[in-house]
């Protein structure tokens, strides 16, 4: 009896060293989780790999800390200028584009910014000179990074310390609601919106106001962490994952994904 247990101890222990090396570990933005894309792909992934696929969703910051400490194999993300930062830096080995959406600046249909139809410097003038209430991420997240970006290129440097700029610190659905709550504006991407349209079957109270400018262009973007800092890193599964997801299979089924007849992103691997 003795001797059995022994060789069912031992047995026990090799499925889970081999479980362990068959699942592969991703951190994430919290777009990619709140619109269900990753769970559309997950059992689609299994399948064709038999590779147990697991997700960790957080802002894009929040995430390149997690490759930086070793608690990721792979990473997937949207905020060009920190990715190409982290990989000079020696913590990612390189840097595949696989899928695109857009930024979008929403707010109650009253509009009392009067943003509508603007562009995104005479939309920030517009809330910044008139007080109206913002909802930012303020989680160091690839959105709230874009948003930086666009109140710099505005001109506009105090925009934070305005008692009008709410900081959440969360995600961007809760945020989205949060604004609303609120009667505020913000900014989002596309297919996080259009989930959060589809909560409200379609008629969300905050609608699209400004959209359409070449700097409103959000790139997904993966990154396998590297085993020169990480030794534990899985370096094969990553780049398994990233064959797939580049794959004419893959990129249309992302294609394909919609909701309210809408696509959320849009395939580019190249």
């Amino acid at each position: 009896m003795r001797f059995l247990l022994a060789i069912l101890t031992v047995l026990l222990m090799t499925v889970s060293v081999f479980a362990a090396e068959k699942s592969l570990l991703m951190a994430t933005t919290t777009s990619t989780d709140n619109t269900g894309l990753l769970e559309y792909l997950e059992p689609m992934f299994e399948k064709d790999t038999g590779i147990d696929w697991k997700w960790t969703a957080t802002g894009t910051g929040k995430a390149l800390e997690l490759g930086k400490n070793c608690d990721a194999d792979i990473l997937l993300v949207h905020a060009p200028a920190a990715e190409k930062e982290y990989i000079n830096n020696g913590y990612g080995v390189y840097r595949k584009e696989v899928m695109y959406n857009d930024f979008v600046i929403v707010g109650p249909s009253s509009d009392p910014a009067n943003i509508k139809g603007k562009n995104v410097t005479e939309a920030l003038k517009s809330i910044y000179d008139k007080g109206e209430i913002f909802a930012s991420r303020g989680d160091d997240s690839g959105t709230n990074k874009k948003e930086i970006l666009l109140w710099e290129s505005a001109g506009i440097n105090d925009y934070n310390k305005k008692g009008w700029y709410k900081e959440t610190g969360q995600g961007m659905i809760a945020t989205l609601n949060i604004a609303t709550e609120i009667n505020g504006y913000t900014m989002t991407d596309r297919g996080t919106y259009i989930k959060y349209q589809d909560n409200y079957d379609g008629k969300a109270p905050l609608q699209i106001l400004v959209e359409g400018d070449k700097i409103l262009f959000n790139q997904y973007s993966l990154i396998p962490v590297n085993k020169e800092r990480c030794p534990d890193a899985k370096l094969d599964l990553s780049e398994k994952f990233i064959d797939w997801m580049s794959s004419d299979k893959i990129q249309q089924a992302i294609a394909d994904y919609k909701l309210l007849g809408k696509k959320l992103f849009i395939p580019n691997a190249k």
